[in-house]
């Protein structure tokens, strides 16, 4: 593909232990050494309690989530994005605490419920470059499969 592409990160000194983990096939989170608390996006300072960079460092995620929220798009002009469309544009609940924003895969979107177990996969971007997106947890039924609740009861 020639020309912009909007998806694609700009990866410097900094990010570079994410991408290259992602890369591998991991998450990684950065989590604060005086609240202790981990946060996503990465950034050199903790946001909760603003320690500087020597008190944040790079810690492995399990890469277990719960979507907390959707949006399905169904347009969008951006290189590569409008090859892709419909998608499903997420934020999540990482088991160690913080929000991601991410997408949805391998899940039609009349399946999707606030709440449900999600786990990270990666997607490739471009040669050497993988972006974390999420797919239900492995168990997890379509809601075409499950029954109705008053049938469980």
């Amino acid at each position: 593909m020639s020309g912009a592409r909007y998806d694609l990160p700009e990866i410097d000194d900094f990010t570079r232990p994410y991408w290259d983990a992602a890369a591998e096939g991991r998450l990684l989170l950065r989590r604060c050494g005086d609240c202790g608390r981990a946060h996503h996006y990465p950034r050199e300072f903790c946001p909760h309690c603003w320690a500087g960079e020597d008190r944040v460092a790079w810690e492995a995620a399990s890469g277990r989530a719960t979507l907390y929220t959707w949006s399905v798009v169904h347009r969008n002009d951006l290189p590569p994005f409008g090859a892709r469309v419909p998608y499903a544009a997420a934020v999540v609940d990482l088991a160690e605490g913080s929000r991601m924003m991410t997408e949805v895969v391998d899940c039609d979107a009349a399946d999707l419920r606030i709440g449900m177990p999600l786990t990270v996969t990666f997607r490739e971007a471009a040669d050497g470059v993988r972006v974390a997106v999420f797919r239900p947890a492995q168990g997890q039924s379509s809601s075409r499969t499950q029954e109705p609740s008053a049938a469980r009861r």
